[in-house]
């Protein structure tokens, strides 16, 4: 299916603050998604989860579902833009399918859908 080459996430942190710093924001229950528009990072995204979501197998499990939702939706999306994922608490107890709508609902709102392009979550196995 799709894969995630290493050399489009955004790894150092000078990367992850210009996505901060210059990027629009939209957010809801579940996550933050900030969108960059730039030549530089063209194509690259970040995920991200704070301390406060909790220890270490938690912050990783939201990045490993934000990685698997962008993943499969990867083809919908827009050329030259980098996101960047940010994880909330409420993501924590979240399933893949309900990372997944967040982050389409997010991407239809910022505008970053290429087309009329949606997938559809019901019929996906990957995401359990």
């Amino acid at each position: 299916m799709f894969g995630l080459p290493r050399n489009r996430i955004l790894k150092k942190k000078k990367d992850f603050q210009a996505v901060y710093s210059h990027g629009k924001s939209y957010a809801n229950r579940f996550l933050v998604l900030y969108v960059f528009r730039s030549n530089g990072f063209q194509g690259k995204v970040g995920f991200a989860a704070g301390k406060k979501l909790g220890n270490a197998v938690k912050r990783n499990r939201v990045k490993r579902l934000l990685r698997e939702s962008y993943r499969m939706n990867q083809g919908a999306i827009k050329e030259g833009v980098s996101l960047l994922f940010v994880g909330r608490k409420a993501a924590v107890d979240a399933g893949c399918q309900d990372l997944e709508k967040a982050f389409l609902a997010l991407a239809k709102k910022a505008g970053i859908m290429a087309g009329d392009a949606e997938f559809s979550i019901e019929k996906r196995k990957n995401c359990r």
